[in-house]
């Protein structure tokens, strides 16, 4: 399966709980704290509420020497 890094890149503070609960589901709790999930429909989902403090990209594939 597919998968997808996602970066926290604003703060949560400010912003109601249940925003708050998807960070933590996408397992993202400081600022530029990145993870490479599966590329879910739950975890787009979580992406897409929480798209205002994410950003997120498929990751790069491993370079060649």
């Amino acid at each position: 399966m597919s998968k997808v890094k996602v970066k926290l890149v604003r703060s949560p503070i400010g912003y109601n709980g249940k925003q708050r609960e998807n960070l933590r589901g996408l397992g993202l709790k400081r600022m530029n704290q990145e993870r490479e999930l599966e590329d879910t429909p739950s975890v787009r989902g979580m992406i897409f509420q929480v798209r205002h403090l994410v950003t997120a990209e498929p990751p790069q594939p491993p370079q060649k020497d």
